[in-house]
């Protein structure tokens, strides 16, 4: 059964860091693409951050570009979000996803049919 589970959220202050875990369970993890997105109160789900299945190719939005890195280790079956340089406006309950493909990521939440239950990230003073 495939799982995916988030840890790693809490409170932050602005300017802070805080890296996200995605543990996979369940699958042959290593040809799925993983993605994260984010959704805040009364606003759109917004893809974050994508890897491929090698980890050879990432993609990230606009607003996090610099700030934030994705990586993945497919030995521990673990991908990860590293946030640095957070903002107000990165508080969200913040998800992992994943779908079987092989060598592209994207960002585009109806791609994926997996998802975990989320960790929320506050960035507050």
């Amino acid at each position: 059964q495939l799982q995916l589970v988030e840890s790693g959220g809490g409170l932050v202050q602005p300017g802070g860091s805080l890296r996200l875990s995605c543990a996979a369970s369940g699958f042959a993890f290593k040809d799925y693409a993983i993605a994260w997105f984010r959704q805040a109160p009364g606003k759109e789900r917004e893809g974050v951050a994508c890897i491929s299945s090698s980890g050879d190719t990432t993609n990230y939005a606009r607003s996090v570009k610099g700030r934030f890195t994705i990586s993945r280790d497919n030995v521990r079956n673990t991908v990860w979000l590293q946030m640095s340089s957070l903002k107000p406006e990165d508080t969200a309950l913040y998800y992992c996803a994943a779908v079987r493909e092989i060598g592209l990521c994207g960002l585009w939440g109806q791609h994926y049919p997996n998802w975990g239950q989320g960790t929320q990230v506050t960035v507050s003073s």
